[in-house]
């Protein structure tokens, strides 16, 4: 072999192995953020939530798929089935944890103090030592209020609209749900101030809550009945509104999904723009923000829903026997 052919295949196989690897590191695709969605009931019921959340993250540029990957875990509304799911997407590594509602951001925050956790539905996240303050949160917790002062009471006016004169009116509440205690408490509060007796209804699982509107008709203890929001409700909210329909009571719900399955009437926060308010956060998080710099968000839209009539057909006259047919 000539001494020139040598060299050259010598130099270009030194520099085929030296641009070997950095031809391919230049080619290795990204890594895609990691968002995992921790959620208390099911798929189901949850899907326009976490669909208000793609929307808000495609609104702001980022496509599932191509700029982040989502992922999802479940309690099937088995709420303490959150920690563990909670401890299980912590070992796994993920970029941000969503959670669905205020239980499984409790099971998220028991699990990490390292993963932002942004969550739609915080409830009175000061009170129980989650942040510091809305407007500088510290730690990893961020989000969006869940509620406002004064909205439990609005839920306890209308009922007096829809009723008037209703003295005794019920309230169907979940003690194992974080968002129920301070509700409940301000509706009693209101409803010492308008003169209305209040008579709570705990029920903690779909058995408990089979025999309540049974009994409340059966009784006649109540004129109404306030639901309070919580992810058993949500979860059962085609029953309750069946049951509260064949019971004959006027029965208000915190949010417009029971509305949407038969219920009568909502008057709440409006949850799926909460969950699009939700990306904004997640985006700011992932360009590099520490969700302890995120001031916690107020919820600025409310909604008010109402079912819809059922529209009977006209009932037309049979003609005679042996009169003309009418064109």
């Amino acid at each position: 072999m000539r001494r020139r052919e040598f060299v050259t295949l010598v130099g270009g196989a030194a520099a085929a192995s030296c641009a070997g690897p950095f031809a391919a590191f230049a080619q290795a695709p990204a890594k895609r953020p990691r968002i995992v969605y921790l959620g208390a009931s099911l798929p189901g019921p949850a899907a326009k939530t976490t669909a208000a959340f793609i929307e808000g993250m495609g609104a702001l540029g980022y496509t599932e798929g191509h700029d982040f990957t989502m992922e999802y875990r479940w309690a099937e509304g088995h709420v303490e089935r959150l920690p563990a799911l909670a401890q299980e997407l912590v070992r796994r590594g993920t970029d941000v944890i969503l959670p669905g509602n205020g239980q499984a951001a409790v099971a998220a925050r028991d699990a990490t103090k390292a993963i932002p956790i942004v969550c739609p539905l915080l409830e009175d996240p000061v009170d129980l030592g989650w942040i510091k303050s809305d407007a500088r949160p510290g730690g990893n917790v961020t989000g969006l209020l869940s509620s406002l002062p004064g909205l439990p009471a609005k839920q306890l006016e209308l009922a007096r609209d829809l009723i008037p004169g209703a003295a005794n009116i019920g309230l169907l509440v979940n003690p194992a749900t974080i968002a129920n205690l301070n509700q409940r408490q301000e509706m009693e509060t209101a409803a010492a101030t308008m003169g209305v007796t209040l008579i709570p209804i705990e029920t903690r699982t779909p058995e408990e809550l089979d025999p309540v509107f049974p009994t409340l008709a059966r009784e006649r203890v109540v004129d109404a009945v306030i639901v309070l929001r919580a992810g058993l409700f949500f979860v059962q909210r085609r029953t309750i509104a069946a049951a509260a329909l064949a019971a004959r009571l006027p029965t208000i719900y915190a949010i417009r999904e029971p509305v949407d399955d038969g219920g009568l009437i909502s008057y709440g926060i409006n949850i799926p723009q909460n969950f699009r308010r939700a990306a904004d956060y997640v985006v700011k998080i992932l360009k590099g923000a520490k969700p302890g710099d995120l001031p916690v968000e107020f919820p600025t839209k409310f909604r008010r829903s109402r079912r819809r009539p059922v529209r009977r057909p006209a009932r037309t006259r049979p003609a005679r026997y042996g009169s003309p047919a009418r064109g």
